[in-house]
């Protein structure tokens, strides 16, 4: 794809300073740029690199104020770090604006397909399933029977969605992720065996939620593991049976979340946060890395730390006595020696 500096001043209602017709078609760090390029300038910290960049066209903030010679053609806007994200914006919906039904899909004749749709080489569209305009399926993706998958979604390669599950609005599935495989669910018996319950519910993800790559998210026992709007989910995520999840919650890698456990909105989990079942997390909870949650948290706002995890001010004023407990003993024997002396 090219673009022209007056192309790129239109979209993002800037000025052009410099060779309007010139022309690039890839994006670049302004410290890496090279001819053809594309990038910006809005920390000052960089200022130095547009004066030895060989982009060729840099936005900059409408206020900067050039004190060497620049080469490059130079896009004024009011805010250069919003302008390049809309121009990101922009470029990834063209590179993305796939539409179509691959021959080599399989795709059921019960299952109902909107407009604009894409489906890739070797995706599989099961019985009864619903496909809403502008959803993309990239190839090699699973939709199990009688799910439904909501406007503008977006399913990279190798995605799993298992039957009788819901999908929102305008929500990303990186590659790798699985949608409603059974919860883990066992009964123990007499015999010491183990029974399998049937893992009979579905999962339901509300609008605008991201899942990031092969994390997995379980089918609930009975009703439904849910995902509410605005989530964002990192990669290597494991979310139990019948757990839920409240709006807006970001939940980064590596975090697992065991059965039936409630989590309010608005949430932060930091990665490696282990959360064991059955409890409930209030809302505008902040939770640091590594920390094992093993209590309800029901006061709105806090944040916690450790493991078993606490109010953070306390783990940290802990967390100094604990580095200083070598020193305490000694400090203690030293005394206790002194003691035994004077009896």
């Amino acid at each position: 794809m090219k673009f022209t500096a007056k192309q790129i001043a239109e979209l993002l209602n800037g000025e052009v300073e410099g060779n309007p017709k010139v022309e690039v078609t890839k994006l670049s760090k302004i410290e890496e740029g090279k001819r053809g390029s594309l990038t910006f300038l809005a920390n000052p910290k960089y200022t130095h690199f547009i004066y030895s960049t060989a982009a060729t066209i840099v936005i900059v903030n409408k206020d900067f104020i050039a004190e060497q010679p620049v080469e490059s053609t130079l896009v004024r806007v009011e805010d250069a770090y919003q302008s390049f994200a809309k121009l990101l914006e922009i470029y990834n919906q063209i590179k993305l604006n796939k539409t179509g039904i691959s021959e080599r899909s399989s795709v059921a004749k019960s299952a109902t397909i909107g407009k604009n749709v894409y489906i890739g080489d070797f995706a599989f569209i099961g019985e009864h399933v619903e496909i809403a305009d502008n959803v993309k399926i990239y190839p090699q993706t699973f939709i199990g029977d009688n799910s439904t998958i909501g406007e503008n979604t977006i399913m990279y390669s190798g995605v799993k969605i298992y039957s009788d599950n819901v999908i929102g609005k305008n929500c990303t599935f990186h590659s790798g992720v699985i949608i409603g495989a059974d919860g883990f669910g066992f009964a123990p018996q007499n015999d010491n065996n183990l029974l399998k319950v049937p893992q009979i519910g579905n999962v339901i993800i509300e609008d605008n939620v991201e899942i990031g790559a092969n994390t997995t998210i379980d089918r609930a026992t009975l009703g439904s593991t849910i995902i509410r709007k605005g989530a964002k989910l990192d990669n290597l995520i494991q979310v139990a049976h019948n757990v839920e999840i409240g709006e807006n919650t970001i939940i980064i890698s590596q975090t697992g979340i065991a059965g039936s456990t409630k989590i309010g909105k608005n949430c932060l989990i930091g990665g490696q946060v282990g959360i064991i079942g059955h409890l409930k997390i209030a809302d505008n909870v902040k939770i640091a890395a590594q920390s094992g949650v093993a209590a309800n948290v029901l006061e709105d706002g806090v944040t916690i730390q450790g493991s078993p995890s606490y109010n953070q001010m306390d783990y940290k004023k802990s967390y100094i006595y604990f580095r200083k407990f070598p020193s305490i003993i000694k400090r203690l024997e030293e005394i206790e020696k002194k003691l035994g002396k004077k009896s």
